[in-house]
């Protein structure tokens, strides 16, 4: 997994570096370059972030945990997914719940991101709901194929190309918390519903 990592992160930093050089020089397309290399910074940071998540490193449990509703908050923000391409339902109840556990933030992020990284800019619906002594949050997108979703949360070890990384570690650390991951389509929009205990 080391190796894959390495492999995929030696282009975005080529061309981060690439991009810096240049922004040191009267190049016309100065905007373009800050783009390109601001994009880049973020990919870095997300698949590590990835990577991070889907490794041992151990959760950091709150003394009186944090209100699910700025989880959510704090998790669209480190995602990267711009506010316009979001819709957020936020269940009435499932705002208040407190949450103790790192690993849903965590979960969260990786969902978003993945919809951010490899959903071509198709609008995301986030609804979080609580009930029945559950929470859900459900992450649908249109254009997503199921059958391939389905198989990277099917895979028992991490990927060795880091090609569905994310998606284990979503899958893994769900089960760490006594909850599940479901896939589902209906229509055109590809649903994963991450359920957890509410405990």
């Amino acid at each position: 997994m080391f190796r894959a990592l390495c492999h995929d992160m030696r282009g975005s930093l080529t061309c981060l570096e690439s991009s810096l050089r240049h922004l040191g020089t009267d190049a016309p397309a100065r905007g373009e370059l800050l783009d390109l290399a601001q994009a880049q910074a973020a990919h870095l940071t997300s698949m590590l972030r990835t990577a991070e998540a889907a490794g041992n490193a151990p959760s950091t449990v709150a003394a009186m945990g944090q209100r699910l509703r700025d989880v959510v908050a704090s998790s669209v923000a480190a995602s990267g997914l711009p506010g316009r391409q979001l819709t957020l339902r936020l269940g009435e109840r499932a705002g208040d719940v407190l949450v103790g556990d790192s690993r849903l933030q965590r979960i969260l992020v990786n969902l978003l991101e993945n919809a951010h990284r490899h959903g071509r800019g198709q609008p995301v619906e986030l609804a979080v709901t609580s009930g029945h002594g559950w929470v859900e949050l459900a992450v649908a997108q249109p254009g997503v194929p199921a059958a391939r979703v389905a198989g990277h949360l099917r895979t028992e070890r991490p990927p060795a190309d880091l090609t569905g990384l994310g998606l284990w570690s979503v899958q893994r650390q769900a089960r760490e918390l006594g909850g599940r991951v479901v896939c589902e389509q209906r229509a055109d929009a590809t649903t994963l519903r991450v359920q957890l205990p509410d405990r």
